[in-house]
């Protein structure tokens, strides 16, 4: 019998890529394959003891150049420009010693899957001869603009991004405002390196002669956007969150999703919902990057105190100002007489307690799938990269698709 083929998941160190690609993983291990999961050394250090071991699942580091971790938080561009830069040049020599490492030791890697933002993931495996297949982790639809902003639409998208009032027409998909499209399109953008690297992402899928991309989102979601680009045979596979919250079979799943790289053991925020009534609590999370500013957070703050409901509001650590009295919120005694303030949460199971009735979110891709599989109400409130998009399709494409079945 022939050994079990064996995969490699590389996937960038940031939560909204390693959660949906740690279950990617967990469904091959039940198709029998051998996994070999990395990321970053400093992500892979935050993980350890977080995911339970399983036969035919390794864990396996790689350095990005940063290995005591990268803590510019994304704010400042030159920064998050020079991290970047060396990112790819130690990642693709560091991935490059693993699979060869991985050879000698008599476990040859089968193919390679990798996330956005590591398009020389694929230059490497093309290099050791490996196949390699793209998982993207957002919407079919940001996956389309991207592709046709790079195909001879980019006149026709940056003239609507300048004026508001004009409409994107793109083959496949609805008309679109300026105010849909992915951050990195619009004029504001101050990220064009990341810009760079989704083109150099399409440029890859390109040189294949058959390129297949899995995509973390639905059929039912999404029909015409994953038929939109005749050349890519694009794969849904998702939502991939655990299992536990999809079907209820594998409750141990739980630790296989959520924030798996900022995982407590409190269980405070659990009790305090399980004394709420049910659907009356209003959530709020803004993801794991995005920092408001204090003016913002003020506003916030206000609405739910008018708003009468009860609240479970993460604000991360590195949001409370440590201690800074300008920035603390003029309200928080009252905030914490209405509602609940925690730096963090499984938030898979925030979703789907009975007591939450409301989603205040960013509308990351993760955060709207667990909202959409857990049905629970949004409020968007999008900040950057893929999230006006997700929130446009919330409000416009499947709000009147459920109208439509009302």
């Amino acid at each position: 019998m022939p050994p079990p083929p064996h995969f490699l998941l590389v996937t960038f160190p940031a939560q909204g890529h390693i959660n949906p690609t740690l279950q990617l993983a967990k469904r091959l291990l039940r198709m029998g394959a051998r996994i070999t999961y990395s990321t970053t050394v400093s992500a892979q250090h935050r993980m350890t003891g977080t995911a339970p071991p399983l036969d035919g699942l390794t864990f396996v580091g790689f350095s990005d150049g940063y290995d005591d971790g990268f803590n510019s938080s994304y704010r400042d561009h030159d920064e998050v420009k020079q991290y970047m830069s060396v990112f790819k040049r130690r990642g693709s020599e560091t991935l490059s010693q693993l699979i060869v490492d991985s050879e000698k030791e008599g476990q040859p890697v089968s193919c390679l899957i990798y996330t956005p933002l590591l398009p020389w993931a694929a230059e490497v495996a093309s290099g050791l001869h490996i196949p390699s297949v793209h998982f993207w982790i957002q919407p079919a639809m940001v996956l389309d603009i991207y592709y046709y902003y790079f195909n001879g639409y980019d006149d026709v998208i940056t003239k609507s991004a300048n004026d508001p009032s004009c409409s994107i027409n793109l083959p496949g998909l609805p008309s679109l405002s300026s105010s849909d499209l992915p951050s990195f399109l619009i004029p504001s953008n101050n990220y064009p390196f990341l810009l760079t690297s989704f083109q150099e992402q399409l440029e890859a899928l390109d040189q294949d002669t058959n390129p297949r991309i899995l995509i973390n989102t639905c059929d039912a979601l999404e029909p015409e956007a994953l038929r939109a680009v005749d050349k890519f045979n694009m794969v849904a596979i998702g939502p991939s969150i655990p299992s536990a919250f999809l079907d209820g079979q594998d409750p141990n799943d739980t630790c296989f999703g959520g924030d798996i790289l900022h995982g407590r053991n409190s269980t405070d925020y659990k009790e305090w919902l399980n004394s709420k009534p049910e659907s009356s609590v209003v959530y709020v999370s803004f993801g794991s990057i995005a920092v408001l500013k204090k003016p913002q957070m003020e506003e916030i703050a206000r609405g739910l105190l008018d708003s009468g409901h009860p609240f479970l509001w993460v604000i991360r650590s590195e949001q409370k100002a440590n201690g800074d009295e300008e920035e603390k919120l003029s309200c928080i005694e009252e905030l914490e007489q209405q509602g609940m303030i925690v730096t963090w949460c499984s938030q898979v199971e925030v979703l789907s307690h009975p007591a939450v009735g409301c989603f205040v979110t960013h509308c990351g891709w993760n955060s709207t799938l667990e909202s959409l599989v857990s049905g629970v109400a949004v409020v968007a409130y999008p900040q950057w990269t893929d999230q006006a998009t997700n929130a446009m399709l919330i409000e416009k494409e499947w709000r009147s698709e459920s109208e439509v079945e009302q």
